[in-house]
């Protein structure tokens, strides 16, 4: 691609994202203000740094939500289907074979905190389930790919999307991290079609969070 295409800011976007989410994995709430809302928040800085500073990055998902809108909506909902799937049959093998997989898994949903299940609900709808796919695989996958090629740019924005959740000190959140970052990366190489992806992780979150949790 030509070099012109590429963005400037990329890397100091990605170096400021480290630094917006790291903390957020650590101290997880500030006051009133709870991972959720500081989740939402740091997805709405950060694409809007994209958005302005990326014009490709613009281009191509006006472009994606100008076609095939259901057919890509169905593809969403069914890989959604087979990744809850994954992580029912992981939920199941990880408990028999790690002692502390109980404890890991009851504080992923401990992140839930005092808020309610309507407010969790809205935020990964409208912006958390969008917002993650529009960053981690959109934004940075997406620049990765075309700096450096399909499989390396997956295998970076993966990379990146993994180590992150670094951060949480829960093994089996990391593990978690890495298998959806694997999978929906993987659909984002393919097809390129944000619009799977984000039906995709809303679908998801939302079952594994609140519809049907693995508790």
């Amino acid at each position: 691609m030509n070099t012109s295409a590429l963005s400037k800011y990329f890397y100091p976007i990605v170096i400021f994202a480290l630094v917006l989410f790291v903390p957020l994995f650590v101290v997880q709430q500030i006051g009133p203000f709870d991972f959720w809302w500081w989740m939402t928040t740091n997805l709405i800085i950060l694409i809007s740094l994209g958005l302005s500073t990326d014009h490709y990055f613009k281009n191509a998902l006006v472009d994606d939500l100008k076609t095939g809108f259901w057919k890509k909506f169905l593809w969403g909902l069914i890989s959604a289907v087979i990744l809850y799937l994954v992580f029912y049959a992981g939920n199941f093998i990880i408990r028999q074979i790690l002692s502390f997989a109980d404890e890991n898994i009851s504080n992923v949903y401990d992140f839930k905190g005092s808020a309610s299940s309507l407010r969790i609900g809205l935020l990964m709808l409208l912006v958390i389930g969008p917002g993650e796919e529009l960053f981690w695989r959109a934004y940075i996958q997406g620049n990765f790919m075309r700096r450096y090629g399909k499989i390396t740019g997956f295998i970076l924005g993966t990379l990146i999307y993994t180590l992150i959740h670094l951060a949480t000190g829960n093994p089996v959140l990391i593990l978690a991290a890495l298998t959806g970052g694997v999978f929906w990366g993987w659909i984002y190489m393919k097809y390129q079609s944000i619009t799977i992806n984000i039906v995709s992780h809303i679908i998801w979150d939302i079952s594994v969070f609140l519809l049907f949790p693995f508790y």
